[in-house]
Formats: C-alpha cells, structure tokens, sequence
C-alpha cells in the first residue's frame, strides 16, 4: 500500500526543500526524496564549498597586501588537505542540521531515486508513495563533452574532491564556474589555463565586467587562451594531459583538466513520461508563471525549469508556490525580471537588471550610462592593485535605474542593497539624493555625475 502525501518534493536541494519547508508550515503533510546529500548541489559541490575555496584564495592575497600595510609576513606554505577537511565539516554540518530540522518540521525523508507511476504517483526503490501534489526539484549535473579523452578530464563535482592542488591546470569554458576556479586556484598558487571557445569570459554580462575581469585575470597570471576549441584530451606517457585543439594548436603538460562548460538537468531518469510531463530538447521542464508543468498539480522549480540557475531563485520560486498551493495566495508567485547575481571571481562581481547593450537595445537613446574605474582606497598601501569598475544605466526623462554593474573588492556585499533600490524603481536623483558613506567603494555609485 503507497504512503500518501499532500505534497512530496523531488530533490533535496534548495527547491525541493523550501517547498516542503513551506508547505509544512502551512500544515500540509510532506515529503523530500533525495538519493544523494540534503542541501543539493549548492550546499555539497557548488556555493558553500566554493564560498570557503574563494575565502581561501582571498587571504592568500591578504597576506601579500598585508606587507604594505607594514606587516612582517612570511609565507610557510599552505595546506590544502587541512582547507579541504574544514571545509567538509562545515558542510557536515549543514547537512546533519537538515536532517534534524525536517524531523522537527514533521517533514519526512525518502532516500531513494524518484521515478513516476503516474501524475500522483512515485516509485522509490520499489516502494511507492502518492501526493495530491508533486514538485521536481532534482537540480542539474555537470556537463562533460563529447570528445576523446574527456574522461580524463573532471568537472566542478571532482574539483570538490581534490585532497591535493593540481600543479597546472586547464580549466575549459567561461561561465561562473569556469572563472570562480579558475581564480581561486591562481590565488592559491596554482599554474592556470583559461580556455574559452569564444574572445571573452561571461557572455551574457555587462562589456565593463568582463573586459575588467579579463584584465585582472591576466595580470593574476591566468594563462588566458580565447577562441579555442578542444578536439581531445591525450594521457602521456608520465602521466600529464596534453590537449589536441583546433586549428592544429596543441598545448600540454598539464596534470588536471577541469570541464566547466555548462550544465544539463537530471530529468532523464524521472520516467516523466509516466505523468506526461512535458521537457523540451535539453531536457528541462517549462513552466508557466506560476511554476505549473503542463500536467496539473505538478510543478518544477529550481535549475532544471531552465530559468536563473541561482539558489536564492529556486528557494523563492519554491516558497511562493506552497503559498499559493497551501495558504490561498492565488496570485502569488516570482517576478523573474531584476534578479541580482554575484560572480565570485577574483575581484568579485555584482550586477542586477540590464546591462547596457541590452539596454540601448530595448530603449534606444533613451540610455544614460553613468562610470566610474578606480584602484580601491584597500590597495593604497598594497603592491598589487586591484581595479573597481562600476556603471549605472538609466532610462528616460526620470533616468530610472535599469541596470547597476560592479567589479571589485566588496562588489558581493555591495550590490543587495543596490538591487532593493532599483526593484523599488529608484532613479538616477534618488541615488543623488542619498548621503555617501565615505570613504568607500559604495559611495560612487550615489555621487557618479
């Protein structure tokens, strides 16, 4: 006889237990299945542990900055394995809460691989249970390519397995990931190669932030190699990795290669076919507004609906839901537009709303961008400067705030203020009107003329 739920969540990531979370609030009886760790990808193998490797990166560059500053610091040496066992407890941690909060919060655990019967129906390891609703959150993995050798090759998930720092390493593509390791390794004293398909990292991103992060990248010392393909991946006789590229390039000697081009939801073993539930070509879930799939009463939120692959994204989207679901907030649901981001790069970059080719795009000369570049007041004293790049761009006769852009210390902390003003429509005066904080990064972005 199946166990009957009001609600069950696919996945015990972000979405799936904000979901259930919620829901249980409400007093709704409620489900997660999970196979692997609660807390998903984010708490495991993506911003927690990649948070504390980007920390570590950032006082390796404090030790350096601190000799300006007239310290006497030498350096003895790091050691990884003992960054990489703190690091494991505190994710321990995290997940060893999970499991007594859902307890608390009268939210039962499956553990097990979710494979549907029917539109209300689960089968988890030859058990079933049946929910009135049913939320898939199973999150994505990351993407390998189809080349010879790929294998040899590891991605974000094995770089978070690593009990030693590779010596050189090539790290492929130019999104979030591909940057963040790439420069928290550089800052750790690794020998790096950056290879993009395309002439720039972060496509998608304001001009100003990628060509400011380029730079930096380069004088961190970043081997940065653009427009270039990989054809294969050879083993060599001792032991090192040599790439066949396209256009006859080929470089080697490297004894890492990390795949970081993307990732693909994990949606293929969920038998959605059994609900008719509907994925497009990728493989992830469309959604309307409100989270539905194409079949009632079950929803998809998180990475694999295809839309702003974030943690905070997935916990909202997933909240609103069971509001709607479970506490008669029928019109309730997430605003996707003006979502703020962070890029833990080294420097580290903020950005919300538009960027500026987006919007002269859709404006036209109704654009006013506002700049401003500058070494932080931090690297007065320092032997390595830093850049700070921030840009606002407004629209129209009021010059509202549609895009605000920043690369450089503090830009992580710096923007989720910035981003409540502009989803509360600020203008360009309104941020005149404000007092700077001086002195301070932050305060050029209400004193920019």
């Amino acid at each position: 006889m199946s166990k009957h739920y009001d609600l069950i969540a696919i996945g015990g990531g972000s979405g799936g237990l904000s979901a259930a979370e919620r829901a249980a609030k409400y007093g709704a009886k409620t489900a997660v299945i999970e196979k692997g760790l609660m807390g998903g990808t984010c708490v495991n193998v993506g911003c927690v542990p990649k948070k504390i490797m980007w920390y570590a990166g950032m006082l390796s560059h404090a030790l350096d900055d601190a000799r300006g500053y007239g310290f006497g610091v030498k350096r003895l040496g790091h050691d990884w394995q003992k960054l990489v066992d703190g690091r494991q407890e505190y994710i321990k941690g995290i997940n060893d809460w999970y499991h007594t909060y859902l307890k608390d919060s009268n939210i039962d655990e499956i553990t097990g691989e979710a494979r549907f019967v029917d539109a209300n129906t689960l089968d988890v390891n030859g058990e079933q249970f049946t929910a009135d609703h049913i939320v898939i959150a199973p999150g994505t993995t990351p993407v390998i390519p189809d080349i010879p050798g790929a294998e040899l090759g590891m991605t974000s998930d094995g770089f978070f397995a690593l009990n030693e720092p590779p010596r050189r390493i090539a790290v492929v593509g130019s999104g979030y990931i591909a940057v963040e390791i790439a420069g928290l390794l550089r800052a750790l004293g690794c020998d790096v190669t950056l290879i993009i398909r395309s002439e720039t990292v972060l496509r998608g991103f304001d001009a100003m932030l990628r060509n400011v992060l380029m730079e930096e990248m380069i004088t961190a010392g970043i081997n940065m190699m653009s427009s270039m393909q990989i054809e294969k991946v050879v083993k060599e006789d001792d032991e090192s990795l040599t790439l066949h590229c396209d256009h006859g390039h080929v470089i080697s000697g490297y004894d890492e290669v990390l795949w970081a081009i993307g990732r693909e939801p994990l949606t293929a073993d969920l038998n959605l076919s059994a609900a008719g539930v509907e994925m497009d070509t990728r493989g992830y879930i469309p959604t309307d507004a409100f989270q539905n799939t194409n079949v009632n009463n079950i929803y998809a939120v998180g990475d694999v609906t295809g839309q702003a692959a974030l943690t905070p994204v997935a916990i909202a989207a997933a909240r609103r839901l069971s509001d709607r679901l479970f506490d008669n907030q029928a019109d309730r649901k997430l605003d996707y537009t003006d979502i703020p981001t962070v890029v833990f790069s080294h420097p580290p970059i903020g950005t919300v709303g538009l960027s500026e080719e987006q919007a002269r795009k859709e404006h036209g000369e109704a654009v006013n961008v506002y700049t401003s570049q500058f070494t932080p007041m931090y690297n007065a004293l320092t032997e390595h400067k830093t850049q700070t790049a921030m840009k606002l761009v407004c629209v129209g006769a009021q010059e509202k705030v549609v895009g605000i852009h920043i690369i450089g210390l503090g830009a992580d902390e710096m923007l989720q203020g910035f981003a409540v003003a502009l989803k509360m429509g600020a203008t360009k005066k309104d941020l005149d009107d404000t007092v700077a904080i001086h002195p301070s990064s932050a305060e050029e972005f209400v004193t920019m003329r």
